[in-house]
Protein backbone atom coordinates (compact mmCIF):
# COMPACT_ATOMS: atom_id res chain seq x y z
CA UNK A 1 0.00 0.00 0.00
CA UNK A 2 1.35 3.21 -0.78
CA UNK A 3 1.85 5.99 1.82
CA UNK A 4 -0.49 9.14 1.80
CA UNK A 5 0.92 12.33 1.84
CA UNK A 6 1.10 14.24 5.32
CA UNK A 7 -1.83 15.78 6.63
CA UNK A 8 -3.57 14.12 4.41
CA UNK A 9 -3.25 16.62 1.06
CA UNK A 10 -2.61 15.39 -2.53
CA UNK A 11 -0.88 17.18 -4.80
CA UNK A 12 -2.05 20.52 -6.66
CA UNK A 13 -2.19 21.94 -10.50
CA UNK A 14 -0.31 24.97 -10.75
CA UNK A 15 -2.84 27.88 -10.39
CA UNK A 16 -0.29 30.19 -12.38
CA UNK A 17 0.45 27.43 -15.34
CA UNK A 18 -1.76 24.49 -14.72
CA UNK A 19 1.78 22.44 -13.74
CA UNK A 20 2.02 20.04 -11.15
CA UNK A 21 5.28 19.99 -8.78
CA UNK A 22 5.75 18.05 -5.75
CA UNK A 23 5.90 21.27 -3.09
CA UNK A 24 2.26 22.00 -4.12
CA UNK A 25 0.03 21.04 -2.04
CA UNK A 26 -3.71 21.53 -0.75
CA UNK A 27 -6.76 19.94 0.96
CA UNK A 28 -8.35 17.42 0.21
CA UNK A 29 -11.71 20.07 -0.41
CA UNK A 30 -9.41 22.21 -2.90
CA UNK A 31 -10.04 18.54 -5.32
CA UNK A 32 -12.04 18.79 -8.47
CA UNK A 33 -11.96 22.67 -8.04
CA UNK A 34 -10.53 25.02 -11.30
CA UNK A 35 -7.79 27.16 -10.88
CA UNK A 36 -9.98 29.83 -11.09
CA UNK A 37 -12.26 28.43 -7.95
CA UNK A 38 -8.78 28.10 -5.64
CA UNK A 39 -8.04 31.33 -6.65
CA UNK A 40 -11.23 32.86 -5.48
CA UNK A 41 -10.86 30.53 -1.73
CA UNK A 42 -7.30 31.59 -1.64
CA UNK A 43 -8.16 35.45 -2.26
CA UNK A 44 -11.33 35.42 0.32
CA UNK A 45 -8.60 33.87 3.27
CA UNK A 46 -6.56 37.48 2.82
CA UNK A 47 -8.61 39.88 4.99
CA UNK A 48 -6.39 43.00 3.48
CA UNK A 49 -7.25 41.81 -0.16
CA UNK A 50 -10.97 41.32 0.83
CA UNK A 51 -10.88 44.70 2.37
CA UNK A 52 -9.33 46.11 -1.13
CA UNK A 53 -12.19 44.41 -2.81
CA UNK A 54 -15.22 46.22 -0.76
CA UNK A 55 -13.64 49.28 -0.56
CA UNK A 56 -13.47 49.63 -4.62
CA UNK A 57 -17.06 47.81 -4.68
CA UNK A 58 -18.25 51.02 -2.42
CA UNK A 59 -16.00 53.48 -4.38
CA UNK A 60 -17.42 52.31 -7.72
CA UNK A 61 -20.82 52.09 -6.72
CA UNK A 62 -20.74 55.39 -5.32
CA UNK A 63 -19.37 56.80 -8.90
CA UNK A 64 -21.83 54.77 -10.77
CA UNK A 65 -24.55 56.34 -8.84
CA UNK A 66 -23.32 59.84 -8.20
CA UNK A 67 -26.34 61.40 -9.82
CA UNK A 68 -28.45 59.83 -7.12
CA UNK A 69 -26.44 60.05 -3.81
CA UNK A 70 -25.07 64.01 -4.83
CA UNK A 71 -27.48 66.56 -3.42
CA UNK A 72 -26.45 69.08 -6.65
CA UNK A 73 -24.40 68.70 -9.58
CA UNK A 74 -20.88 69.34 -10.27
CA UNK A 75 -21.28 72.64 -11.41
CA UNK A 76 -24.06 73.83 -9.08
CA UNK A 77 -22.99 76.76 -7.36
CA UNK A 78 -23.74 79.22 -4.48
CA UNK A 79 -21.99 82.09 -4.84
CA UNK A 80 -22.86 83.33 -1.22
CA UNK A 81 -21.05 80.24 0.79
CA UNK A 82 -17.75 80.56 -1.21
CA UNK A 83 -15.73 77.63 1.23
CA UNK A 84 -18.08 77.18 3.88
CA UNK A 85 -16.56 74.56 6.67
CA UNK A 86 -17.33 70.69 6.14
CA UNK A 87 -21.24 70.46 8.30
CA UNK A 88 -21.11 66.71 8.23
CA UNK A 89 -21.16 67.26 12.22
CA UNK A 90 -23.29 69.89 12.13
CA UNK A 91 -26.40 68.03 11.30
CA UNK A 92 -28.88 67.81 14.07
CA UNK A 93 -31.21 64.97 15.30
CA UNK A 94 -32.62 66.92 18.79
CA UNK A 95 -34.54 69.71 18.35
CA UNK A 96 -34.27 72.54 21.19
CA UNK A 97 -36.23 71.28 23.86
CA UNK A 98 -34.18 67.78 23.48
CA UNK A 99 -36.52 65.72 21.56
CA UNK A 100 -35.88 63.23 18.74
CA UNK A 101 -36.50 64.96 15.53
CA UNK A 102 -36.01 64.58 11.69
CA UNK A 103 -32.31 65.49 11.00
CA UNK A 104 -32.13 69.04 10.19
CA UNK A 105 -29.26 71.61 8.97
CA UNK A 106 -29.27 75.63 10.29
CA UNK A 107 -29.77 78.25 7.73
CA UNK A 108 -26.03 79.64 6.80
CA UNK A 109 -25.84 83.09 7.28
CA UNK A 110 -22.22 84.47 6.01
CA UNK A 111 -20.70 87.08 8.86
CA UNK A 112 -17.75 87.80 7.03
CA UNK A 113 -17.39 87.47 3.27
CA UNK A 114 -13.89 88.58 3.14
CA UNK A 115 -12.77 86.59 5.48
CA UNK A 116 -15.42 83.49 4.68
CA UNK A 117 -16.81 83.30 8.40
CA UNK A 118 -20.23 82.11 8.63
CA UNK A 119 -22.63 81.38 11.42
CA UNK A 120 -25.95 79.20 11.35
CA UNK A 121 -29.43 80.87 12.01
CA UNK A 122 -30.89 79.08 14.59
CA UNK A 123 -34.20 80.21 13.99
CA UNK A 124 -34.32 78.74 10.52
CA UNK A 125 -33.99 75.20 10.31
CA UNK A 126 -33.89 72.77 7.30
CA UNK A 127 -35.53 69.12 7.60
CA UNK A 128 -32.79 66.91 5.40
CA UNK A 129 -35.49 64.90 3.44
CA UNK A 130 -34.51 62.11 1.76
CA UNK A 131 -35.75 60.50 -2.12
CA UNK A 132 -35.99 64.36 -3.42
CA UNK A 133 -36.90 65.52 -6.73
CA UNK A 134 -33.52 68.17 -7.85
CA UNK A 135 -31.25 68.08 -11.34
CA UNK A 136 -31.66 65.37 -13.73
CA UNK A 137 -29.03 63.01 -14.36
CA UNK A 138 -27.96 59.92 -16.28
CA UNK A 139 -26.81 56.54 -14.76
CA UNK A 140 -24.44 54.56 -16.87
CA UNK A 141 -25.37 57.06 -19.82
CA UNK A 142 -29.06 54.62 -20.18
CA UNK A 143 -31.36 55.52 -16.91
CA UNK A 144 -32.72 59.39 -16.80
CA UNK A 145 -34.01 60.54 -12.89
CA UNK A 146 -34.17 63.31 -10.94
CA UNK A 147 -34.39 61.78 -7.81
CA UNK A 148 -31.79 62.25 -5.19
CA UNK A 149 -30.50 59.81 -2.21
CA UNK A 150 -31.13 63.62 -0.11
CA UNK A 151 -31.77 67.13 -0.25
CA UNK A 152 -33.18 70.24 1.82
CA UNK A 153 -35.93 72.50 0.94
CA UNK A 154 -34.92 75.76 -1.10
CA UNK A 155 -32.72 78.39 -0.40
CA UNK A 156 -31.33 75.58 2.25
CA UNK A 157 -27.87 74.39 1.65
CA UNK A 158 -25.82 71.17 2.83
CA UNK A 159 -22.10 70.95 2.41
CA UNK A 160 -21.11 67.56 3.70
CA UNK A 161 -17.41 68.26 2.87
CA UNK A 162 -18.08 72.43 2.54
CA UNK A 163 -17.43 74.38 -0.68
CA UNK A 164 -14.82 75.07 -2.63
CA UNK A 165 -14.18 79.06 -4.09
CA UNK A 166 -16.89 79.17 -6.25
CA UNK A 167 -19.69 77.73 -3.26
CA UNK A 168 -19.61 73.80 -5.23
CA UNK A 169 -20.13 71.63 -2.90
CA UNK A 170 -17.81 69.11 -2.55
CA UNK A 171 -19.08 66.08 -1.48
CA UNK A 172 -20.87 66.34 -4.80
CA UNK A 173 -18.00 66.62 -6.67
CA UNK A 174 -15.75 63.93 -4.80
CA UNK A 175 -18.83 61.98 -6.22
CA UNK A 176 -18.69 63.18 -10.15
CA UNK A 177 -15.05 63.08 -9.64
CA UNK A 178 -15.07 59.53 -9.82
CA UNK A 179 -16.58 58.95 -12.42
CA UNK A 180 -13.73 60.46 -13.71
CA UNK A 181 -10.68 59.66 -11.70
CA UNK A 182 -11.37 55.49 -11.28
CA UNK A 183 -13.25 55.15 -14.68
CA UNK A 184 -9.22 56.13 -16.14
CA UNK A 185 -7.74 53.44 -14.62
CA UNK A 186 -10.37 51.05 -16.00
CA UNK A 187 -10.49 52.06 -19.30
CA UNK A 188 -6.74 52.73 -19.80
CA UNK A 189 -5.68 49.12 -18.05
CA UNK A 190 -8.41 47.27 -20.58
CA UNK A 191 -6.42 48.97 -23.89
CA UNK A 192 -3.39 48.52 -22.29
CA UNK A 193 -3.23 44.94 -21.43
CA UNK A 194 -4.90 44.09 -24.70
CA UNK A 195 -1.66 46.22 -26.46
CA UNK A 196 0.74 44.24 -24.32
CA UNK A 197 -0.63 41.07 -24.53
CA UNK A 198 -0.86 41.25 -28.28
CA UNK A 199 2.99 42.62 -29.12
CA UNK A 200 4.07 40.36 -26.09
CA UNK A 201 2.57 36.72 -27.72
CA UNK A 202 3.26 38.00 -31.44
CA UNK A 203 7.00 39.06 -30.61
CA UNK A 204 7.48 35.34 -28.46
CA UNK A 205 5.65 33.50 -30.84
CA UNK A 206 7.23 34.70 -34.16
CA UNK A 207 10.85 35.63 -33.05
CA UNK A 208 13.33 36.48 -35.19
CA UNK A 209 12.88 40.12 -36.83
CA UNK A 210 9.66 40.77 -35.67
CA UNK A 211 10.94 40.31 -32.18
CA UNK A 212 13.50 42.40 -32.64
CA UNK A 213 11.30 44.81 -33.90
CA UNK A 214 8.54 44.89 -31.18
CA UNK A 215 11.21 45.23 -28.13
CA UNK A 216 12.90 47.82 -29.83
CA UNK A 217 10.10 49.68 -29.96
CA UNK A 218 8.82 48.85 -26.09
CA UNK A 219 12.93 49.90 -25.40
CA UNK A 220 12.43 53.46 -26.91
CA UNK A 221 8.93 53.74 -25.00
CA UNK A 222 10.31 52.70 -21.52
CA UNK A 223 13.45 54.73 -21.84
CA UNK A 224 11.02 58.17 -22.01
CA UNK A 225 10.39 59.63 -18.98
CA UNK A 226 6.55 59.18 -18.02
CA UNK A 227 5.32 62.55 -17.11
CA UNK A 228 7.26 64.89 -19.23
CA UNK A 229 5.89 62.43 -21.73
CA UNK A 230 2.48 62.69 -21.00
CA UNK A 231 2.69 66.27 -20.67
CA UNK A 232 3.74 67.04 -24.01
CA UNK A 233 1.56 64.14 -25.40
CA UNK A 234 -1.59 66.32 -24.01
CA UNK A 235 -0.18 69.65 -24.99
CA UNK A 236 -0.05 68.42 -28.73
CA UNK A 237 -3.95 67.94 -28.49
CA UNK A 238 -4.23 71.62 -27.87
CA UNK A 239 -7.09 73.19 -26.04
CA UNK A 240 -10.34 74.35 -26.40
CA UNK A 241 -11.08 70.05 -26.68
CA UNK A 242 -14.59 68.83 -24.96
CA UNK A 243 -14.40 66.77 -21.65
CA UNK A 244 -14.90 63.21 -23.12
CA UNK A 245 -12.19 64.52 -26.13
CA UNK A 246 -9.62 65.20 -23.14
CA UNK A 247 -10.97 62.24 -21.26
CA UNK A 248 -10.51 60.28 -24.55
CA UNK A 249 -7.17 62.09 -24.95
CA UNK A 250 -6.16 60.95 -21.55
CA UNK A 251 -6.84 57.31 -21.50
CA UNK A 252 -5.05 56.56 -25.35
CA UNK A 253 -1.60 58.58 -23.57
CA UNK A 254 -1.33 56.70 -20.23
CA UNK A 255 -2.64 53.49 -22.01
CA UNK A 256 0.09 54.15 -25.13
CA UNK A 257 2.94 54.31 -22.58
CA UNK A 258 1.69 51.93 -20.40
CA UNK A 259 1.87 48.55 -22.34
CA UNK A 260 5.00 48.53 -22.76
CA UNK A 261 6.24 46.63 -19.20
CA UNK A 262 3.54 43.56 -19.75
CA UNK A 263 4.51 42.91 -23.63
CA UNK A 264 8.07 42.47 -22.13
CA UNK A 265 7.21 39.89 -19.36
CA UNK A 266 4.23 38.70 -21.82
CA UNK A 267 7.00 37.97 -24.45
CA UNK A 268 9.08 36.19 -22.50
CA UNK A 269 6.29 33.71 -20.51
CA UNK A 270 5.21 32.93 -24.79
CA UNK A 271 9.12 31.98 -25.40
CA UNK A 272 8.32 28.95 -22.88
CA UNK A 273 4.84 28.19 -23.42
CA UNK A 274 5.29 27.96 -27.29
CA UNK A 275 7.51 24.97 -26.51
CA UNK A 276 5.02 22.91 -24.72
CA UNK A 277 3.29 19.63 -25.73
CA UNK A 278 -0.19 21.38 -26.46
CA UNK A 279 0.82 23.95 -28.32
CA UNK A 280 2.92 21.78 -30.74
CA UNK A 281 -0.22 19.16 -31.13
CA UNK A 282 -1.64 22.14 -32.59
CA UNK A 283 0.55 23.11 -35.10
CA UNK A 284 0.79 19.73 -35.88
CA UNK A 285 -2.90 19.88 -36.89
CA UNK A 286 -2.26 22.31 -38.90
CA UNK A 287 -4.30 25.54 -36.99
CA UNK A 288 -3.10 29.08 -37.84
CA UNK A 289 -0.72 31.57 -35.64
CA UNK A 290 -3.33 33.62 -35.08
CA UNK A 291 -5.48 30.79 -33.33
CA UNK A 292 -2.58 29.56 -31.61
CA UNK A 293 -1.81 32.59 -30.23
CA UNK A 294 -5.62 33.51 -28.80
CA UNK A 295 -6.70 30.28 -28.00
CA UNK A 296 -3.51 28.28 -26.79
CA UNK A 297 -1.05 30.65 -25.67
CA UNK A 298 -2.64 34.04 -24.19
CA UNK A 299 -5.15 32.39 -22.05
CA UNK A 300 -1.75 30.80 -20.17
CA UNK A 301 -0.54 34.25 -19.27
CA UNK A 302 -4.11 35.13 -17.72
CA UNK A 303 -3.07 35.00 -13.91
CA UNK A 304 0.05 37.32 -14.92
CA UNK A 305 -2.30 39.83 -16.50
CA UNK A 306 -5.00 39.95 -14.22
CA UNK A 307 -2.16 40.65 -10.93
CA UNK A 308 -0.01 42.99 -13.16
CA UNK A 309 -3.55 44.65 -14.41
CA UNK A 310 -4.87 45.29 -10.99
CA UNK A 311 -1.33 46.76 -9.63
CA UNK A 312 -1.48 48.86 -12.63
CA UNK A 313 -4.85 51.00 -12.25
CA UNK A 314 -2.98 52.91 -9.31
CA UNK A 315 -0.78 54.32 -12.42
CA UNK A 316 -3.71 55.48 -14.13
CA UNK A 317 -5.74 56.47 -11.24
CA UNK A 318 -2.67 58.83 -10.32
CA UNK A 319 -1.55 59.47 -13.81
CA UNK A 320 -5.17 61.37 -14.49
CA UNK A 321 -4.68 63.49 -11.43
CA UNK A 322 -1.11 64.68 -12.11
CA UNK A 323 -2.64 65.45 -15.61
CA UNK A 324 -5.72 67.61 -14.21
CA UNK A 325 -3.47 69.02 -11.16
CA UNK A 326 -0.93 70.82 -13.64
CA UNK A 327 -3.62 71.84 -16.07
CA UNK A 328 -3.23 69.46 -18.46
CA UNK A 329 -6.50 67.03 -18.03
CA UNK A 330 -9.99 67.31 -17.48
CA UNK A 331 -10.78 71.32 -17.25
CA UNK A 332 -13.28 73.04 -15.05
CA UNK A 333 -16.32 73.54 -14.55
CA UNK A 334 -16.31 69.50 -15.03
CA UNK A 335 -14.91 67.56 -11.58
CA UNK A 336 -12.14 65.17 -11.42
CA UNK A 337 -10.31 64.16 -8.02
CA UNK A 338 -7.08 65.93 -10.40
CA UNK A 339 -8.76 69.49 -10.73
CA UNK A 340 -10.58 69.58 -7.57
CA UNK A 341 -6.80 69.65 -5.86
CA UNK A 342 -5.63 72.90 -7.52
CA UNK A 343 -6.99 74.88 -5.01
CA UNK A 344 -4.20 72.83 -2.85
CA UNK A 345 -1.69 75.15 -5.11
CA UNK A 346 -2.52 77.61 -3.02
CA UNK A 347 -0.90 78.09 0.91
CA UNK A 348 -3.72 79.91 2.42
CA UNK A 349 -6.52 77.45 1.16
CA UNK A 350 -4.59 74.70 2.99
CA UNK A 351 -4.19 76.82 6.18
CA UNK A 352 -7.49 78.42 6.62
CA UNK A 353 -9.92 75.83 4.13
CA UNK A 354 -7.80 72.06 4.72
CA UNK A 355 -11.15 70.75 3.39
CA UNK A 356 -9.97 71.10 0.01
CA UNK A 357 -7.63 68.29 0.46
CA UNK A 358 -10.52 65.94 0.98
CA UNK A 359 -10.21 64.39 -2.55
CA UNK A 360 -6.54 63.40 -1.51
CA UNK A 361 -8.09 61.22 0.71
CA UNK A 362 -10.32 59.77 -1.59
CA UNK A 363 -7.55 59.29 -4.32
CA UNK A 364 -5.35 57.34 -1.24
CA UNK A 365 -8.16 55.28 -0.44
CA UNK A 366 -8.10 53.96 -4.03
CA UNK A 367 -4.82 53.65 -4.45
CA UNK A 368 -4.32 51.38 -1.46
CA UNK A 369 -7.55 49.54 -1.98
CA UNK A 370 -6.08 48.34 -5.09
CA UNK A 371 -2.83 47.82 -3.82
CA UNK A 372 -4.24 45.56 -1.45
CA UNK A 373 -6.06 43.58 -4.13
CA UNK A 374 -3.29 43.41 -6.16
CA UNK A 375 -1.07 42.09 -3.51
CA UNK A 376 -3.66 39.75 -2.84
CA UNK A 377 -4.08 38.06 -6.40
CA UNK A 378 -0.44 37.77 -6.50
CA UNK A 379 -0.67 35.75 -3.34
CA UNK A 380 -3.46 33.55 -4.36
CA UNK A 381 -2.01 33.16 -7.40
CA UNK A 382 1.49 32.02 -6.49
CA UNK A 383 1.97 28.35 -7.08
CA UNK A 384 3.75 28.18 -3.93
CA UNK A 385 1.39 29.12 -1.51
CA UNK A 386 -0.28 26.73 0.31
CA UNK A 387 -4.06 26.48 0.87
Amino acid sequence: MTDRPANDQVPLASVATGEVTADETVSPGSRGRSPSQILWLKLRRNRTAMFGLYTLAVLYASAILAGFIAPYRYDDSQTSAPFHPPMITDIHVFDEEGALSRPFVYAIVAEDPQLKTYRYDTSKKYPIRFFVRGDSYHILWLIRSNVHLFGLDDPGRIFLFGSDIQGRDVFSRILYGAQVSLSVGIVGIIISTAIGMLVGGIAGYFGGAIDFVLMRWVEVLLAFPSLYFILIMRQAFGRGLSSTEVYLIIVIILAFIGWATGARVIRGMVLSIKEREYVLAARALGYSDLRIIVRHILPNTFSFVIVTATLSVPFYILGEVALSFLGAGIQEPEASWGNMLTAAQNNRYLTDFPWVLTPGFFIFVAVMAWNFLGDGLRDAADPRTLN
